[in-house]
């Protein structure tokens, strides 16, 4: 073919004069809605239609009468005719008069597809595993659907509320600076009334088992609490028997402590600005932990200068506990951990347990039952999460029934620190 043959406009096929009258807009638009549904269709409604309408049904079906003004047409009646005017198919001839058709069914089947993969990768993240008690807020999430109908979108604001919960306790930050560093420079991503900001505090809420915050202070005092905006001398972590080696500032005043069998009171810019802090002896310490600072106190009075290293989190660790733990463990020590047997107390061991090296001391469901037949009887445990390191100490929990606070396991507790209490303390550490 050349190139003049090919410019020469094609012949209308014939009978399309007839399909593409304006009075049969009404028919190509209602088969192109139900053709697009992504269902079977066998007939089509249509109406109301006027007289003139129903004249250019009347000759498209070459019917010997007016159809009714809201006609019921068989699907292969109209392909008929369409075939017979045109040799095409109606799907065809719809797709040309008024455009591509859809698939509204498989649409919603692959949007439901795409919502039940975005929730199931919220469920099983790595953040929300290690701290169970965020699948509550992972619920939650789920319960309120895509953010702004988008899937897409809606993954991108979790996957960043993701990286802040990692990210948490803050390091005596303020707010923007922390959300600049976290999120890649945006400095406003965590501003109050940010969708990205609501999304975080109410997981924070779900982890400390309170209230969402309703009012801008309470947001803030909620923040503070993740160690955001805090100052580097209200956050403070309470030890016992620690003497590393070296001249830092931490170093000094944990020892003098140490030494006459008395707590140091160590603020975040004892840990920030530690100095010169080595552990002198090899391998390293076992520096073990607790929730209360009466088992702390326990220590001390019977251990006095011999106490062995001993961190107390006082409940819920702040940024001060939080960084102490992990320079310890840069340092080489290997640190073990124990908190009360209730609801949040579990949910304060495993936030521990995410956030630093350690690893759990005499918190297993093992340890529970034998805490529990020594005290039966004792108020309940409140809202009862998994134990990532024991699955089934939540089940022993809730068959009993019963808190064990810390207090009431202390004699086991002191008994396993009195064997490195007894030793002798070693060069570098007296």
């Amino acid at each position: 073919m050349t190139s003049a043959e090919a410019t020469i406009p094609t012949e209308p096929v014939p009978g399309e004069a007839t399909l593409r009258r304006p009075e049969l807009r009404p028919l190509w638009d209602t088969l192109h809605s139900r053709l697009s549904s992504g269902r079977p269709v066998t007939r089509v409604r249509l109406g109301p239609l006027d007289d003139t309408q129903r004249e250019a049904l009347a000759d498209l079906l070459g019917l010997d009468r007016l159809p009714d003004a809201r006609p019921s047409v068989p699907l292969t009646r109209l392909e008929e005719a369409v075939t017979e005017l045109s040799g095409r198919t109606v799907r065809e001839i719809v797709s040309e008069l008024v455009g591509p058709l859809g698939d509204r069914a498989g649409e919603r089947r692959r949007q439901r597809g795409e919502r039940a993969e975005l929730w199931t990768w919220l469920a099983e993240h790595e953040t929300v595993r290690a701290q169970p008690a965020l699948s509550d807020w992972a619920a939650t999430c789920r319960a309120a659907g895509v953010a702004a109908g988008s899937v897409e979108h809606t993954r991108t604001l979790l996957t960043d509320a993701l990286k802040v919960l990692a990210e948490l306790p803050g390091e005596a930050e303020p707010l923007p600076v922390f959300a600049a560093r976290v999120l890649s420079g945006q400095t406003h991503a965590l501003d109050d009334g940010t969708p990205l900001s609501a999304l975080v505090l109410r997981a924070l809420a779900t982890l400390y088992d309170t209230v969402p915050p309703q009012s801008a202070a309470q947001r803030r005092a909620l923040w503070a609490r993740a160690g955001v905006a805090d100052d580097e001398l209200s956050a403070t972590v309470l030890v016992g028997g620690l003497r590393p080696a070296g001249d830092g500032l931490l170093t000094r005043v944990a020892k003098a402590c140490a030494e006459v069998g008395q707590a140091a009171c160590l603020t975040l810019a004892h840990v920030r600005y530690p100095g010169e802090f080595i552990f002198s002896e090899a391998p390293a310490p076992v520096v073990h932990v607790v929730e209360n600072p009466s088992i702390l106190a326990l220590a001390l009075r019977r251990f006095g200068p011999c106490c062995p290293p001993l961190v107390c989190t006082s409940g819920w660790p702040n940024s001060a506990a939080i960084q102490l733990l992990r320079m310890l463990a840069e340092h080489g020590a290997a640190l073990r951990y124990h908190g009360d047997f209730d609801g949040e107390g579990v949910r304060i061991a495993a936030y521990v347990l995410d956030k630093t090296p350690t690893r759990p001391w005499r918190m297993t469901a093992a340890d529970y039952r034998a805490a529990v037949a020594l005290n039966p009887r004792g108020p309940r445990p409140g809202r009862i999460t998994e134990a990532p390191w024991d699955l089934d100490l939540a089940e022993a929990m809730a068959e009993h029934g019963v808190a064990v606070v810390e207090e009431l396991v202390a004699e086991v507790l002191l008994k396993d620190l009195a064997g490195t209490a007894q030793q002798r303390l070693r060069p570098g550490w007296s």
